[in-house]
């Protein structure tokens, strides 16, 4: 689309339901990769940083942070999808299908399953389903998200109204088992003695180190990922916007809590599924972020004693020291609505060894 050979994305009158987007540059990952993603997080889960403790489970190989497989395949469907993106808003029904390892090659498609035309006429909701497949053509990844887009020509009539109902979560018998024989895990790998039969649902686990958000690693990292939404690097173009500077990738705080979340839940080896998640206020940069979660569910798999899930509630602040007033830990108002202090709710599935 556009004038010349210049690509400028999609604005909300080019989409049409069931359109499939096969999303353009493939994407070899490598052990630079790996290492420079956890140079930006400081992520610590011995799974996706030492090949021993991989292969001690029964893997060929190290494979890569569930976030990074996400973030990649999130970055190849921007150019199609959110290039002209007012928000991206959230996401469901995620499944981790398979592990992604060093020389994989991801590539990704969407299908445009909802459309929503917004009162104001200036913009709409877009719905996908996305799937990122390895050089095998193997499903790794898949997730729906809507994001609400710029309308070009306001004058063009809304399509009609088509949003399917995803609130649902990921049901428990729905969850991936993990690849490898956890019964071989062991707590030397983190220092953690806290596994599978230790959490139990209600449990809130405060997972300290702030990190201030610094501009260049935020831009680092969303280039890592080759998304090139121009609302996290263009600050001359950021600078007539209503916040008046450029934004943080969300997906970058996504990161940030995962790897926070080493502090109580270290034995966490990978994510299953994403079953929800709402960006709900921005990051700057200068913002500090501190992280907490709740165990909301726990599930086992049929056959395996080595290891379960747990369904995880992670909670992302900015610029508040304290995560918990009058006993409790900050998510949400009276009314129900998130605090002001909220910056990302998102609702998981991860694996964790189980004591044997």
């Amino acid at each position: 689309m556009g004038d010349g050979h210049m690509m400028e994305g999609r604005y909300f009158e080019h989409f049409t339901l069931g359109d499939i987007i096969e999303h353009g540059v493939p994407r070899s990952l490598s052990e630079g990769d790996a290492s420079l993603y956890q140079a930006l997080y400081g992520a610590r889960n011995p799974l996706f940083c030492a090949r021993p403790v991989a292969e001690a489970i029964g893997l060929n190989n190290m494979p890569l942070d569930s976030w990074l497989v996400f973030h990649i395949v999130f970055g190849k469907t921007v150019a199609d999808i959110s290039r002209h993106a007012v928000a991206n808003l959230g996401y469901a029904q995620g499944l981790f299908h398979a592990p992604v390892f060093v020389g994989d090659t991801l590539t990704a498609r969407s299908e445009v399953i909802g459309l929503r035309q917004n009162k104001s006429g200036e913009s709409g909701l877009v719905m996908v389903r996305t799937s990122g497949m390895n050089q095998h053509g193997e499903t790794v990844l898949s997730y729906l998200r809507w994001v609400m887009v710029k309308k070009r020509d306001t004058n063009l009539p809304a399509p009609e109204t088509v949003w399917p109902d995803m609130a649902a979560p990921v049901a428990p018998a729905q969850v991936p088992p993990p690849q490898g024989d956890f019964s071989h895990w062991q707590a030397d790998y983190t220092g953690s003695e806290a596994f599978f039969d230790d959490y139990q649902t209600g449990m809130k686990i405060s997972h300290g180190d702030g990190t201030t958000l610094e501009e260049a690693e935020h831009m680092l990292a969303t280039r890592l990922y080759q998304n090139n939404a121009a609302v996290h690097f263009d600050a001359h173009m950021q600078s007539q916007s209503r916040f008046g500077k450029r934004l943080i990738y969300g997906g970058h705080m996504m990161s940030h809590v995962a790897s926070m979340a080493f502090n109580g839940l270290g034995n966490l080896a990978g994510y299953a599924a994403l079953n929800g998640g709402s960006h709900a206020a921005p990051c700057f940069a200068g913002d500090t972020i501190y992280g907490w979660s709740e165990i909301v569910d726990k599930t086992a798999f049929d056959g395996r004693d080595d290891v379960g899930a747990l369904r995880l509630r992670h909670i992302v602040l900015k610029n508040r020291l304290q995560q918990a007033e009058n006993g409790d830990f900050i998510d949400k108002k009276e009314n129900g609505d998130l605090a002001e202090e909220v910056v990302l709710e998102l609702d998981v599935w991860a694996y964790m060894p189980r004591r044997l």
